[in-house]
């Protein structure tokens, strides 16, 4: 497929931003860093971030399930062996999933005792060495999500894990809510709590191989002393998690005088593309998009845009005569969305820009000479995060990997 397969629209994910962004964070933290790769890349395409990352040294991926990281262990078969990570499927596995876990040499985050009733079950179906199939078990310190809280709970669920003779805890690992607000006491909190479980995990003759928190406002905020005083405890490696700054953002740091000092100049990798598939002059009066909530006030010359909300770009981003949206480049110039953003199509005001033309290259995300649209400002006019634009760019839109 070519970027101008079907429809004239793509997004191109910079491998060299990938590689570079990839070396400040590990730059930043003193520990090895895994490398996030859920949610297709955070919208990037993780068939083609994956072995990228990989040969750059991630010696561990995160992916949300086990059928994500099939596609990942299958897309890392160009890598040689000596350089093939670990996969770490973080929200678990579900009754069925188990084998296919095994079969790719997955590594599965735990909470639940029925996960490892279902893992220890496979290993001794397929007749595998006692404590030959390693877990990484995530401790509930705060956010009521996924994880074992501290106390009785997580003393029962020790318990149900030494009796699963198949299975090892290779890892330990919690996730923090408000990394991004420095000196949060929710983090402080989460943090004594996570303290107090790895104490139980000691005293219940555990001895994991790993311990591991963080996303990248972790590592901006200055969490790795912390995590290394948590993983000595019971004489583990520290492992970073961090998944946005790979693809070169990081949230803005509160409570903070001097943020992002850790990961200054992040590159963003993603560049969202399209092509000017129709282009029309329409008189003043003249009334564009559904419901009417744009009225030309003059003579416009406009562009259609084969781009819409089933895409991912979202609806908030449209404009009435009241309230502008978003704008795209064209030809290096910004150029206004005019109307409603609708499912597949899209309009922009080209009449400053008189040379622009059919089949023109449009970009809605990046940078088009000295001009950039950023992901931070679709959030902002969405009233959303950067995370949820990055990974709401629909899966019908095709990934290409460039230089």
């Amino acid at each position: 497929m070519s970027p101008d397969s079907c429809r004239p629209l793509w997004v191109e994910t910079s491998a060299g931003a990938l590689r570079r962004n990839y070396a400040r964070l590990q730059h930043a933290s003193p520990h090895p860093v895994l490398a996030v790769v859920k949610a297709n890349a955070y919208g990037h395409g993780a068939a083609g971030c994956a072995p990228v990352l990989a040969a750059s040294g991630a010696g561990w991926l995160g992916v949300t399930d086990v059928c994500e990281g099939i596609q990942i262990r299958r897309s890392l078969g160009i890598l040689p062996q000596t350089v093939q990570p670990r996969i770490l499927v973080m929200c678990g596995v579900w009754p069925g999933d188990e084998a296919e876990c095994l079969q790719h040499q997955l590594t599965p985050v735990v909470w639940e005792t029925v996960h490892l009733d279902l893992l220890n079950a496979e290993a001794a179906r397929r007749g595998m060495p006692p404590q030959s199939l390693p877990v990484h078990l995530e401790i509930d310190t705060g956010m009521a999500r996924q994880g074992v809280a501290p106390g009785e709970p997580l003393a029962a669920f020790l318990q149900h894990l030494a009796a699963a003779t198949h299975l090892r805890l290779e890892g330990v690992l919690t996730h923090f809510a408000s990394a991004e607000s420095v000196d949060d006491p929710q983090t402080l909190q989460q943090s004594a709590s996570f303290l107090a479980a790895m104490r139980q995990v000691r005293d219940a003759g555990q001895h994991p191989t790993f311990v591991h928190a963080g996303n990248t406002s972790g590592v901006d905020a200055g969490l790795d002393p912390w995590l290394t005083s948590a993983a000595n405890f019971v004489g583990a490696t520290p492992i970073t998690r961090a998944g946005l700054a790979l693809y070169g953002h990081a949230l803005p740091l509160t409570g903070s005088a001097q943020p992002h000092l850790r990961l200054a100049h992040l590159e963003p990798a993603l560049t969202w593309k399209t092509r000017i598939s129709s282009l029309r002059t329409v008189p003043a009066g003249a009334t564009v998009g559904y419901n009417a909530t744009f009225v030309a006030p003059h003579t416009m010359r406009l562009a259609l845009l084969p781009v819409g909300y089933a895409d991912g770009f979202r609806r908030s981003l449209s404009a009435t005569n009241a309230h502008s949206g978003a704008d795209v480049l064209i030809r290096g110039q910004r150029a206004a969305l005019v109307g409603r953003v609708s499912m597949d199509l899209s309009v922009a005001d080209v009449t400053h820009v008189p040379a622009a033309s059919l089949g023109d290259e449009v970009v809605l995300l990046g940078q088009q000479g000295s001009e950039r649209i950023s992901p931070e400002h679709h959030a902002a006019l969405a009233h959303t995060s950067v995370y949820e634009v990055l990974c709401g760019i629909g899966a019908r839109v095709p990934r290409f990997m460039v230089d």
